[in-house]
């Protein structure tokens, strides 16, 4: 029997197309990453974002995906640097089509990256970028699920105020984040008519030797040394104001802004010096667990033998806003994600997002973050056993607070 040759290709052109159809639907959605992987930024910020991503990507995977296509995570190193990372993100935008760029975690190279996204109108979800400028930008573009300096200066200036201190010093590690926290500080104090006579130093948070800032303390110390810096420099910095007596001591306790005490080399740096600071942070075991929040945990501990802190649901929460924003909007389209970030709440790890309109410090910034104070009391304190002076439902209680003893 002979076939049309019409009816042959017709046939041949359907197969055919349902083939492509179905390779497109198993293509996967690609989303980048750019993180610190090597020195001289916070490599065990970049692993840890790498880490919970990786675990939540795989637990949309295994329930098909979105939109019926698996998520693929590309990972740029940006060594913590602002040119590496306006180059990682101009190759994941140009050359490897990511729809979207998400995990950032200091705030320099945030600023760097953002510009970028801004210029090819690409989402861009801040993990961990904590300064205000970052958002005083005003790019449609740019989406923060990461804490911000404006509220944690807010709330560290209550903690002080409430200890009735007299004198506090900050040091502050040479970057946004570091300035930025350390000026917002005073700025609160200022706002709230404080009597507290408080002042701040920048540091290289590429230097190994802090002492001579750090003698300077030795022969009139504050009542409070406040530290906005990240790790290395930070566990250098609280080491040596150990070593040099300046704090802890019965006069003086160092007050963290950089939510550094649940890192899970903390406590292998820092040893005696960690005990009696303060510190405020984004995640306590106290704090009331989602479904979401528990089933991270648990996969966490099991991948990776360490207990899940703030920055692995930050993670999560902001890889959720870009999957969750394209689910929303039923398609990869920018302009169609970024409409569906400014008008869709996302149930997070943390809580349920949405995005703040007003232009200034919390433009696209999910305002209403979670967070707690907490101090430390024993070397190898687990979280979980620490003092909790505040937290979500929790009103701040400074009583609780102890120095050592002579």
């Amino acid at each position: 029997m002979k076939i049309n040759p019409f009816f042959r290709t017709s046939v041949l052109a359907l197969v055919l197309g349902v083939f492509t159809l179905q390779g497109y639907a198993a293509d996967p959605i690609l989303i980048g990453l750019s993180i610190t992987r090597s020195p001289p930024g916070s490599v065990i910020q970049g692993t840890q974002i790498k880490d919970a991503m990786e675990i939540y990507a795989d637990m949309i995977n295994a329930k098909g995906g979105v939109l019926g296509r698996p998520i693929k995570l590309l990972i740029e190193d940006n060594q913590g640097l602002p040119e590496k990372g306006r180059s990682a993100v101009e190759k994941l935008i140009t050359k490897d089509k990511v729809v979207a760029i998400t995990g950032a975690h200091q705030s320099s190279v945030c600023l760097s990256e953002i510009e970028v996204a801004h210029r090819y109108q690409t989402p861009y979800v801040n993990t961990n970028c904590w300064a205000d400028s970052v958002r005083v930008k005003g790019y449609p573009e740019v989406f923060n699920t990461s804490p911000y300096n404006f509220v944690v200066a807010q709330s560290m200036a209550q903690t002080l105020e409430a200890m009735k201190v007299k004198r506090v010093v900050a040091f502050a590690e040479n970057t946004d984040y570091g300035i930025g926290l350390a000026k917002g500080v005073g700025e609160a104090l200022k706002s709230k008519g404080s009597n507290i006579e408080y002042k701040f130093e920048t540091l290289d948070r590429a230097s190994k030797d802090f002492t001579p800032a750090i003698l300077s303390l030795k022969s009139n110390p504050p009542d409070v040394v406040v530290l906005t810096m990240l790790p290395p420099g930070a566990y250098i910095a609280l080491n040596q104001l150990y070593e040099q007596g300046v704090a802890a001591s019965p006069k003086t306790l160092v007050y963290d802004g950089a939510g550094m005490a649940d890192y899970p080399d903390f406590w292998q740096n820092v040893k005696d010096a960690g005990k009696y600071m303060m510190t405020i942070g984004m995640y306590h075991p106290d704090m009331k667990l989602n479904d979401l929040s528990k089933q991270i945990a648990v996969e966490y501990k099991k991948r990776t033998n360490n207990d899940p802190n703030r920055l692995i649901y930050q993670a999560v929460d902001s890889l959720l806003v870009v999957t969750e924003a394209i689910r929303q909007a039923g398609s990869t389209d920018s302009a169609k994600i970024l409409e569906a970030m400014r008008k869709g709440k996302f149930d997070g790890a943390r809580g349920v997002m949405t995005f703040d309109s007003t232009p200034g410090v919390a433009f696209q910034q999910w305002a209403a973050i979670p967070y707690v104070n907490y101090q430390l009391t024993d070397v190898n304190q687990a979280v979980g056993k620490t003092t909790l002076l505040q937290g979500p439902g929790l009103p701040l209680n400074t009583t609780k607070i102890t120095f050592p003893k002579n």
